[in-house]
């Protein structure tokens, strides 16, 4: 796992701080903040359920009713 050193800063009315480039996230990726004490937790949001069946509603129709029996789902735990 990269570690590396960076320091907070002010932005506006919000503290911010800046992630060196070998732990970055991609550009307009959304994050949720978590807080535990002194470790601050950063991680890519979920998605609204919303906006998955919208993707899921522009996806392109199965033209063939067997290609619906080669597409793969992940097993539920």
């Amino acid at each position: 796992m990269p570690t590396a050193r960076t320091r907070t800063f002010r932005s506006g009315n919000s503290q911010a701080v800046r992630l060196p480039k070998g732990i970055a996230f991609e550009d307009g990726v959304e994050l949720t903040v978590e807080r535990k004490g002194d470790v601050v937790t950063l991680k890519p949001a979920q998605s609204p359920v919303g906006e998955m069946f919208r993707k899921l509603a522009a996806l392109p129709p199965i033209d063939h009713p067997m290609e619906a029996e080669r597409l793969e789902f992940p097993e539920r735990g």
